[in-house]
């Protein structure tokens, strides 16, 4: 752990559950469980879409998007689709590629597009040498073609925040968007901060849903 950047905090799971006991916050987390077989189960019966990743984890490396269709399964590993009538079998190979790690299953997001490509949205929030936090980047990330995940070192391509907003949307979004992006960075950093003290930057991964809900996927504690 290096002063300079402050606390490190890999568990995905341990800063879900300090957000959603924000009441403000919450609404704007998506459904997360930790991965079992009857979790998997339940979640996929109740949302038929989820996306399933490590614990600890970064860069898209392991998020595995798990689409229940008929009375089938799919799977959606980069850009190979593994396919399955029976929910035994999807476990199965979902749990071979698990291995050993913990893994959080979520609701999947149907987010806005652009050219049929999901975006997302990653907000840097930096601790200051002052004492004071500071947003110093709102970026888009457009996933690359046949990808769902939007990564940058997974071919992904960064905009402009405000450019993907007014691309996936209109320009009159831009200004609410990004503002309502700011209060849940700022909102939730407090909560953060007062659960694990001494962190010192955040990188927020947030998505826009295709009727302009934002959610929160996670919060990075050492931001690429």
């Amino acid at each position: 752990m290096s002063d300079e950047l402050g606390r490190q905090l890999a568990s995905k799971w341990a800063k879900t559950e300090a957000l959603l006991s924000h009441s403000q916050i919450a609404p704007h987390i998506p459904p997360t469980r930790l991965f079992t077989k009857s979790n998997l189960n339940s979640m996929l019966n109740q949302h038929s879409m989820v996306v399933i990743k490590p614990v600890k984890g970064a860069g898209g490396h392991g998020v595995i998007k798990v689409v229940r269709e008929g009375s089938g399964y799919k799977y959606t590993y980069y850009s190979k689709t593994n396919r399955f009538q029976s929910f035994d079998g999807l476990y199965q190979s979902l749990n071979g590629k698990r291995g050993n790690r913990r893994y959080l299953i979520q609701k999947g997001i149907r987010l806005a597009t652009i050219g049929g490509r999901p975006i997302d949205y990653r907000v840097k929030y930096v601790k200051q040498p002052e004492g004071h936090w500071a947003i110093t980047a709102i970026v888009g990330r457009l996933a690359k073609p046949g990808l769902f995940v939007t990564n940058i070192c997974r071919g992904g391509t960064l905009l402009s925040g405000s450019e993907g907003i007014r691309r996936s949307f209109s320009s009159a979004k831009v200004g609410p968007k990004k503002r309502e992006m700011r209060m849940l960075t700022q909102l939730s950093t407090q909560v953060l901060e007062s659960r694990f003290p001494g962190i010192g930057q955040l990188g927020f991964d947030y998505g826009i849903d295709t009727s302009g809900k934002i959610w929160i996927f996670e919060v990075n504690t050492r931001p690429q």
